[in-house]
This record gives C-alpha cells, sequence and structure tokens, in this order.
C-alpha cells in the first residue's frame, strides 16, 4: 500500500507551505548516507592501489595512472546512461542495481591478481567504478532534495563527512595490508618478489560487504520522489529547455571536473611527493599512513561544514576554500621537509566543502531536469582521469613540485564559480518535488 503524496519542501516557495511543519526523511536520509561510506572507502583505496602496482609492474607516473583513468573514466562513459536509468526505475532501484555492479568488478580483483596482469586490474576497476557511477547519480541528488532547499549544501555535506569517513579509514588499511609489502627499494629484482595477492583479500570483503548493504536498502522503505511537471509562468519553454541550458549547471560541471581532478592528483601521488628526499622522504608505509591525514582532514571539515553551510552563504564559503587551498599548494611548492608536507594535506580540509557545495548549486533550479543534471555532473567526475594523467605527464618530465601547479589551477577556477559561476537567472520558478 502507498503512502501519501507529501508536497516536498526541496523547491517549495511562498507562504502557503510554511504553514505546516517540514516532513522529515531522517530513516531515508540515514540509508543512504551509509552508501558514500563505503564508495569513499573503495575510491580511496585507489591512493594505496596506484603505488603499490606502479611497484610490481614497474611503471612511469604516467602509466600508473591509468588507474585513475579507468576508475573514473567510468564516470564520464556511464553517468549520462545511469542518468536515464535512475530516472526510468528511480532513485532505489537504480541504487540497488549499483550495488550489484560494484560487487561484481570488486570480485574480480581475485582472478585479476592471481593472473598478474595490469591490464586485468585495469578493467576490474572499471567495473567497480561503473557500479559506484550509478550509486552516485542516484544518490546524490536524492540526498539534494530529501528536505529543505535552503539546506541542501548542509545536508550533502553530512552525508560526504561519512564519505570521508570511508577515505581516512582506507589508507590506513590500505597501507597495513598492501603497502607494507613493499620494499624501500623499487627496483625490478625487489618487485619480482612483491606479493601481488595482497589486494585479493581487501577487495573479497569490499564485494560482500556490498552485497550486504544491498540487502539491508532493499529492504529500507524509501520515499519515492515523483518527477515534477514545469509550473505555469516559466519564463523558458519547457519542450525546449534541457538541463545544459543552464548556467549554474554547466558551470559547475566544469567545477566538478576541477575539483574531482584536483583532489585525486593531489591523493594519489602523496605517497610518492612524502617519499621525496626533500620533503620527509618516508617509506611506503609511512607515506600510506600520513595519506589518512589528507582525507582525515576533508571529514573534519565536512563535519564543520554541516553546520557552518547554514550560517554562511555556500557559494562564499566554497570561494574562501578554493583561495586557501592555492595558497597551501603554493607554500607545499616552495617549501621543504614537514612544513612542504603539511601545508599539502592541509589542502584535504580545504576540499571538504568542494563537491557538495558545487552539487547543489550546479542543480539548482533545474526541476524536472535534476536527473539528466546529475548524469552530467557525474560525467565530470572523468577529471579524476585526466587532470591526474596529465599530473603524471608533468611529473615525469619536471617532477612533482612542478605538477602541483596543476591542481592549483583547478582550485582557481572554483574560486570563479563561488563568486561568479555558479549564479543563475532568477527568471523561472522551480516546481515542487513530491514524495511517495
Amino acid at each position: 500500500m502507498a503512502a501519501p503524496i507529501i508536497s516536498s519542501p526541496a523547491a517549495a516557495t511562498g507562504p502557503a507551505l510554511s504553514a505546516g511543519p517540514a516532513p522529515r526523511y531522517t530513516s531515508a536520509l540515514s540509508a543512504v548516507t551509509t552508501l558514500f561510506f563505503l564508495w569513499g572507502f573503495i575510491t580511496c583505496l585507489n591512493d594505496i592501489l596506484i603505488p603499490y602496482l606502479k611497484a610490481i609492474f614497474q611503471l612511469s607516473f604516467a602509466q600508473a595512472n591509468f588507474i585513475n583513468l579507468c576508475f573514473f573514466g567510468a564516470y564520464f562513459l556511464m553517468s549520462i546512461p545511469a542518468g536515464k536509468l535512475v530516472a526510468r526505475v528511480g532513485y532505489k532501484r537504480g541504487m540497488l542495481l549499483g550495488f550489484a555492479v560494484a560487487a561484481v568488478g570488486a570480485f574480480l580483483f581475485y582472478p585479476a591478481a592471481a593472473q598478474r596482469v595490469y591490464g586485468l586490474f585495469l578493467g576490474a576497476l572499471f567495473v567497480l567504478a561503473s557500479g559506484i557511477t550509478i550509486l552516485q547519480v542516484a544518490a546524490n541528488p536524492y540526498v539534494a532534495i530529501l528536505g529543505p532547499a535552503r539546506s541542501a549544501s548542509a545536508r550533502l555535506t553530512l552525508t560526504q563527512a561519512f564519505n570521508s569517513l570511508g577515505t581516512f579509514l582506507a589508507p590506513l588499511l590500505g597501507s597495513a595490508l598492501i603497502l607494507s609489502r613493499l620494499p624501500k627499494l623499487n627496483t625490478a629484482a625487489s618487485a619480482a618478489s612483491i606479493d601481488v595477492t595482497a589486494v585479493q583479500m581487501p577487495y573479497l570483503i569490499i564485494g560482500t560487504a556490498l552485497l550486504l548493504i544491498s540487502l539491508l536498502l532493499s529492504r529500507v522503505n524509501l520515499p519515492q520522489i515523483v518527477p515534477p511537471t514545469e509550473a505555469a509562468g516559466t519564463t523558458v519553454d519547457a519542450d525546449s529547455t534541457r538541463a545544459w541550458h543552464y548556467r549554474n549547471l554547466v558551470f559547475g560541471v566544469v567545477g566538478i571536473f576541477a575539483y574531482v581532478g584536483a583532489e585525486v592528483s593531489i591523493g594519489s601521488h602523496l605517497v610518492s611527493y612524502l617519499a621525496l628526499p626533500d620533503v620527509m622522504g618516508l617509506d611506503p608505509k609511512s607515506a600510506g599512513d600520513r595519506v589518512a591525514l589528507y582525507w582525515g582532514a576533508a571529514m573534519v571539515g565536512r563535519f564543520a561544514g554541516a553546520y557552518l553551510l547554514n550560517k554562511f552563504s555556500p557559494a562564499k564559503l566554497l570561494a574562501f576554500n578554493a583561495v586557501c587551498a592555492v595558497a597551501l599548494v603554493l607554500i607545499s611548492i616552495n617549501t621543504t621537509g614537514a612544513i612542504a608536507m603539511w601545508a599539502l594535506l592541509a589542502v584535504g580540509l580545504m576540499n571538504s566543502i568542494m563537491w557538495p557545495v558545487i552539487f547543489p548549486l550546479a542543480l539548482a533550479g533545474l526541476g524536472r531536469h535534476t536527473e539528466e543534471g546529475s548524469g552530467l555532473l557525474c560525467t565530470a567526475v572523468v577529471g579524476g582521469a585526466l587532470v591526474p594523467l596529465l599530473f603524471g605527464v608533468v611529473a615525469d618530465h619536471s617532477g612533482l613540485r612542478a605538477a602541483l601547479l596543476l591542481p592549483m589551477l583547478c582550485y582557481a577556477y572554483i574560486v570563479w564559480y563561488g563568486l561568479r559561476g555558479s549564479r543563475r537567472p532568477a527568471a523561472a520558478v522551480t516546481p515542487p518535488m513530491t514524495f511517495v
């Protein structure tokens, strides 16, 4: 028996809706929040996988970044189909399908390690990332509109904080289980003796966890979001309007591209950067443990951001964080030792609110184009594939310090998006979402 249809406060305007109490979706929000933790854990394991496979297969920085290319490239290829899929089957069924696909990708790590073939690892990562893409496309807009529009950034920031808890724990466990098996001297002779099967058990556990959470989610009653119809009086013809006609979305797509590219570029190369003699000269395991601080700072920032975003303008707070990120990267480039290390690790704190602020700013006012817009935004996660690949090319030719200029430019764009690019015309009235 279906629950009654409730007008959502997600985009409601006017005083008429203020008379009654706002509906609460605590159980639904709690259920979806668990998803953010697991895919944060999976994504951040790439920061451990890159130096591990780089040592085993004696790869250059550019070659090692094929891991990011396959993982985040799946977002580019699968996000728009995933958006159409979610629009057809609904948010809950979309998330369940995403779990199943991601679990298959995790289980494929077992034969990849058994065969000791780099290409098989890349294929397994692509399948795993395809499942996570479906999850992202379904869950992010679901959280954004599961409550009042004015608190969408704070709500998404809170769920992203649990995503950051996963990114904080992944390097610690990955360092203990995987990087601890790497010799400090990376030579062809030592690479031949590395036990590549060290990755099998972690990914078998991940695949099992994905299936278990999928089973639990299937038993949770999530409100069904009913796509709205365009309200009368909108100034844009509903039949001719598409998601990419909204400037805040188009610039937001570039913003997501820049943010993910910068964050992944730094995180994926922290182990190598901290191993430099003029930085800290750390061994792989010790450097991997420090990577947890980079993601842990993002976790702290997101919990704080869930409060601050209710007090300050999300767009201005986004610009402030991006300015600080630019300054910290510049400090790291131009210093040595502990200062260079801590400055770069502190960029994680600045990254904290970027995704959960850019995402709702870009989707604001899209109405019935929300699913399509979410697909476009998740397509921009390909920045995590292309920017690190370019980062690796620069690092191979000019060193890691010079390559850090690339994420600095990405953060500079985000400054502009927060101040200017996120503005949208106030012409159209967004129709209300409804929940079943």
